[in-house]
């Protein structure tokens, strides 16, 4: 299968993968056949990109390291979760949470059972565009990338599992945020966005009253919009009294809010998110953090149509573990034309070229 933007999805490609929505129910099944109707619905329902099957694609799979539906039972267990805590008065809110951390400690546990056991490069390939539930998929995959750049960085299992509940817990505070705010989709103004900052100290207040988890686990949700710069907030506090978990977390919830769609702008392909990240390595970002999750992230997921710096194009076919960012290319054009027979290269093999240009919208139709 490959991925394709909606804007050259036409009539009679066929679904490679099913969408699934934050509720957990499929949207469109794999193997239909996309028509008309199907292409006007997507659109009205914003969704970007679509994995298709055809014989160029043939035999290339994209398995994610948690399974869809194990991450959508937890997002659904989490809901349930977080749902007391927003039903609760202020003044109870941490005595509720208190009451649900068995459930969270099992969700995290969960994704890492899913992570530690993999020798591969962590996969999340999220489906959801719907906006009601985004706190609780945002966690989620926080969660996901936390635990997977504190396993590169050779963390304890104990500090992962620490590193992995203040991932998951680290928004709670936007649960005291009035949802207008939250989902406005309109640029904030100046009081909306001091409001939305407040959420790092709600979610310290909420969770340092906890008895059933660490003190640690509130420094995580206070510090995660801290950088090592000191333009962060909400203290503007600099690179060496940010503590090591929540500098962690920083890029986690960077790197997926870039990621996910958003009430006031489309998500981003992996690729251009780890860019803006790696911009700010050093500035806002620690070195060691940003490379680790580098190292542990996928870069060009499976199904990408990409081109090379030598003008031939393909698809990323599977991953290189020895280099996540030089993957295998099934080649399927060279100067333009379309070949007869694809074949494959894998990129660490030839230092000179480069992937230039990711092609979602290269527009390439065969049955």
């Amino acid at each position: 299968m490959r991925l394709i933007s909606i804007n050259v999805l036409r009539e009679g490609m066929v679904v490679g993968r099913t969408i699934w929505n934050e509720a957990g129910h499929p949207l469109l099944h794999k193997d239909v056949t996309v028509t008309k109707g199907i292409v006007e619905r997507l659109r009205q329902l914003n969704v970007q990109y679509l994995y298709i099957d055809d014989s160029l694609s043939k035999g290339i799979e994209i398995e994610e390291t948690v399974e869809p539906k194990k991450r959508i039972e937890a997002v659904k267990n989490m809901t349930k979760a977080f749902e007391h805590v927003k039903q609760a008065k202020p003044n109870q809110a941490s005595f509720v949470l208190d009451q649900q951390s068995k459930v969270i400690g099992l969700i995290v546990d969960d994704i890492m059972n899913s992570i530690i056991n993999s020798d591969d490069v962590l996969m999340v390939l999220t489906d959801a565009y719907l906006y009601d539930e985004y706190i609780y998929q945002h966690s989620f995959q926080v969660a996901m990338y936390s635990i997977a750049i504190a396993k590169e960085m050779g963390y304890t299992y104990e500090d992962i599992r620490l590193i992995g509940i203040g991932a998951l817990l680290h928004d709670v505070g936007k649960l005291l945020i009035p949802i207008e705010i939250l989902l406005k989709p309109g640029k904030l103004t100046d009081s909306e966005y001091e409001e939305i900052k407040r959420h790092a100290q709600y979610g310290f207040d909420i969770l340092r009253n906890l008895h059933s988890l660490s003190l640690l686990v509130a420094h995580c949700a206070f510090q995660h919009h801290e950088r090592i710069d000191g333009s962060g907030y909400p203290r503007g506090i600099v690179d060496h009294e940010i503590h090591p978990f929540a500098k962690i977390i920083a890029v986690a919830d960077v790197f997926d809010a870039l990621t996910s769609n958003r009430v006031y702008r489309n998500k981003m392909l992996p690729t251009e998110a780890i860019a803006i990240i790696v911009k700010d390595d050093g500035i806002k970002f620690d070195t060691k953090v940003v490379e680790a999750f580098k190292r542990s992230i996928i870069h060009y997921a499976n199904g990408t149509i990409v081109l090379l710096t030598d003008g031939r194009r393909g698809i990323v076919s599977k991953q290189n573990l020895i280099d996540v960012t030089r993957p295998w290319i099934r080649v399927f054009e060279e100067d333009d034309k379309l070949l007869g027979a694809t074949y494959e290269i894998c990129l660490s093999d030839y230092p000179e070229i480069y992937i230039k240009n990711i092609e979602t919208e290269f527009a390439v139709y065969v049955e």
